[in-house]
């Protein structure tokens, strides 16, 4: 049983003629014939008289016919919601965005996109990946900005950019006059890394091709904060990896070195469900994120993105 032959039965019973229903369906009448005939052989009930002039329902079909165009009415209203799911704005939504994302990404183009989207109320929270991904599936999360690829076949993912791993050293350390660095000349035992949890450690790792590390200091750190591990660098304790938009007002300065040829990266998508069906609130959200960024990140360089899960 389909729609499509239920659409047929509804059009017959409305026109009473084979040819005419035929002609209203956009089909011919042995195709509407034979779907009819079809249906009813399925359902082991004959729901038009053929011996009358006009057909008629029979007593059997007339109160099946009646429900057919009750269910009819109630897919095109389903239609209907599904399609202003789709195109309309309104509404109130949570959004998730990762430690290591949201201090940067957000006053670049949060202001723009409420301004233009006023009908719209984002409830934003600071959550790890992990914790996005959980809430995303159990419905308590509806949009996510994170790492990816996340390699989970329940989200969907939405590139935005690919943001660059840039390396943060003190004045003091060897590297200094470096122009470039390789990878593989960054030391594990001074390597100051974001507590685990954080994608961004895991980033790190791969980057450094989860050397052994050899811990030199007479201390562990488990860290959040950007902010605070290059604090940590200022005072000569190590270095440390950032994200491009964490130090995007202090490009240039000695302590920021670039890695070598193809630098290694990081994509930045949305994500959310596959079953969430706003699809224009992602796009506009997007849209607002990929206009509000640097100039810089939209030129497609020679790049390498990290996958780390």
């Amino acid at each position: 049983m389909t729609i499509q032959q239920l659409e047929y039965i509804i059009s017959l019973d409305t026109h009473r003629h084979f040819v005419k229903a035929a002609e209203h369906c956009f089909v011919t009448q042995p195709t509407l014939t034979m779907q009819v005939q079809k249906l009813e052989e399925e359902i082991g009930i004959t729901l038009f008289d053929r011996t009358k002039k006009p057909l008629e329902p029979t007593t059997a079909g007339i109160p099946i016919i009646a429900k057919i165009r009750s269910i009819l009415i109630e897919i095109n209203q389903l239609k209907s919601f599904v399609f202003n799911e789709k195109e309309s704005l309104a509404g109130t939504y949570r959004l998730g965005i990762i430690p290591t994302i949201s201090p940067y990404l957000l006053p670049l183009f949060l202001q723009d996109f409420t301004s233009k989207y006023p009908e719209v109320n984002l409830q934003i929270r600071e959550m790890q990946t992990a914790q996005i991904i959980d809430a995303l599936k159990n419905g308590t999360l509806d949009i996510g900005i994170l790492a990816t690829p996340l390699l989970d076949q329940h989200i969907r993912e939405i590139p935005l950019y690919n943001e660059p791993f840039l390396i943060y050293l003190n004045p003091s350390n060897s590297l200094i006059s470096e122009n470039e660095i390789d990878a593989d000349q960054l030391p594990m035992d001074t390597l100051l890394l974001l507590e685990e949890g954080h994608c961004f450690r895991e980033q790190a790792l791969r980057i450094c091709g989860n050397k052994s590390e050899v811990n030199s200091r007479n201390f562990s750190l488990q860290s959040g904060s950007i902010e605070g591990l290059k604090n940590l660098v200022k005072k000569e304790i190590g270095y440390t990896l950032v994200p491009y938009l964490s130090v995007v007002d202090e490009i240039g300065i000695q302590e920021l070195k670039r890695f070598s040829s193809p630098e290694p990266s990081r994509e930045i998508s949305i994500v959310s469900h596959k079953g969430f069906a706003k699809e224009l609130l992602l796009e506009k959200l997007g849209d607002s994120v990929k206009s509000n960024l640097p100039s810089e990140l939209h030129v497609i360089g020679n790049t390498k993105r990290i996958v780390w899960r």
